[in-house]
């Protein structure tokens, strides 16, 4: 078994708990109040901004140019098709521009995002490639399962969410990000961060979906 597999079957309950939140199965099949969706896209418009400086360090962490060829190409198909996704619907809500740059962070926005920005800085390459991973191969994975259902929603954000999650960008990512895993050697120290990346990032995609689904607010 691919190192990449162990580290997906390590977290195998939680992974099956958070492609199957209630959250994205009520987008799949377009039941998902509009609301609650709206939190959670202002949510991860502010969390692109921290997944950016993941992928610019991770670029700055290259072993070579094709690496980083690999990750600027995706850090420029992210920022061109989510981030103008973004820009669509926060026009359509007749939010301005001093409103978007007004949103602010949730509990577990704000921790998750501190967690990569951490990890951002003082992780090697390997552990900054598997936080990628650990970040992206979920949504590959729920989105997927959502296409092969040969689920609608009818919505068009629902729907395109989905689309850009089983991208040729996407899986194409998804599996040079396996491929460094794969190809790296762990030390059995080394193979127990990578191990416990997995876990967090698993654990923070839980509970980000959650927030939206569960209207988190922070205590007044």
């Amino acid at each position: 078994m691919a190192l990449s597999d162990e580290l997906q079957a390590c977290v195998g309950p939680l992974w099956e708990k958070v492609v199957t939140h209630p959250f994205v199965a009520a987008m799949a099949d377009g039941s998902l109040d509009r609301k609650t969706f709206d939190i959670y896209f202002d949510q991860d418009y502010l969390f692109l901004k921290d997944w950016a400086i993941l992928l610019s360090l991770a670029t700055a962490k290259a072993p070579d140019f094709d690496a980083a060829r690999e990750l600027v190409g995706f850090l420029h198909l992210g920022l061109g098709g989510e981030e103008g996704l973004f820009q669509e619907a926060f026009r359509e809500r007749g939010l301005s521009p001093e409103e978007v740059k007004g949103l602010d962070y949730l509990p577990t926005t704000q921790h998750y995002s501190g967690y990569l920005r951490a990890l951002a800085h003082e992780g090697t390459f390997t552990e900054v490639i598997a936080t990628l991973l650990a970040v992206e191969w979920p949504y590959l994975d729920w989105a997927q399962r959502a296409e092969q259902a040969g689920l609608k929603p009818g919505n068009h954000y629902y729907q395109t969410w989905i689309d850009i999650h089983t991208s040729p960008g996407m899986s194409g990512f998804v599996a040079w990000l396996r491929s460094v895993v794969d190809e790296s050697s762990p030390t059995p120290e080394q193979r127990k961060k990578l191990e416990r990346i997995f876990l967090d990032v698993l654990r923070y995609e839980y509970q980000f979906f959650d927030m939206a689904y569960r209207y988190e607010t922070w205590p007044e």
